[in-house]
């Protein structure tokens, strides 16, 4: 198997994203999905209070979302997350500074510079073909300096591609991601990591499952 990365990612990699731009700007008309809400990024939803745990755990003032999609959340009332009334969530995370990444997205797409106190990483890397998630969580792990939360959905997804393939193109126990994030952390100094999985379809204000906390800190 060839050792793809950043700079050379798989083929596949790089046809789906194609998709995933088309999408982003065109939505899925045949699935009744408006451009606008394709990828929204309200997914995020449910991980608000474990992020906000993390960051006044580890002190952390800067984060990164990494795969972020529209990221409307950010920009939503406090009622979407949680907060108190009036309050972005940026400010109920009670962070100097959110940083925007989305490689499929024109307004986030630029690869982020230098390090940040946590990393988060919501319903996106089910959508990375295997060839690539080795090199993607090498990514996340190096902007990291704290900590780093992952959620990864285990099932497939009800979004269907423009090519008729599943969105989900990576469907694996929870096992062989704990393999690939093991392998990562053990070449690092130790972070707080946590990785959550989700097991079925949920809705976006559903309560993960299989929460797991502090992973090869």
């Amino acid at each position: 198997m060839a050792a793809y990365s950043r700079l050379n990612p798989s083929p596949r990699y790089r046809d789906l994203l194609e998709l995933y731009v088309t999408m982003h700007a065109h939505g899925a008309p045949e699935q009744g999905d408006r451009a606008e809400d394709m990828f929204a990024g309200t997914s995020l939803a449910p991980h608000v209070e474990a992020v906000r745990h993390l960051v006044r755990g580890t002190g952390a003032h800067t984060l990164l979302d990494y795969g972020c999609g529209k990221a409307r959340l950010y920009g939503a009332p406090a009622k979407a997350f949680g907060g108190a009334p009036g309050s972005s969530l940026q400010e109920h995370w009670g962070l100097d500074q959110v940083t925007l990444y989305d490689p499929a997205y024109p307004a986030h797409n630029r690869l982020p510079e230098g390090t940040f106190g946590g990393v988060i990483c919501t319903d996106v890397l089910e959508h990375v073909p295997e060839d690539d998630v080795p090199w993607v969580l090498g990514e996340i792990f190096g902007f990291a300096e704290n900590f780093v939360y992952l959620n990864v959905a285990c099932y497939p997804a009800k979004k269907i591609l423009p090519n008729g393939e599943n969105a989900h193109c990576t469907i694996q126990p929870q096992q062989w991601w704990l393999d690939h994030i093991a392998a990562i952390t053990s070449q690092r100094e130790p972070i707080q990591t946590v990785l959550v999985f989700t097991d079925q379809v949920q809705g976006a204000t559903a309560k993960p499952k299989g929460f797991l906390g502090k992973l090869f800190s």
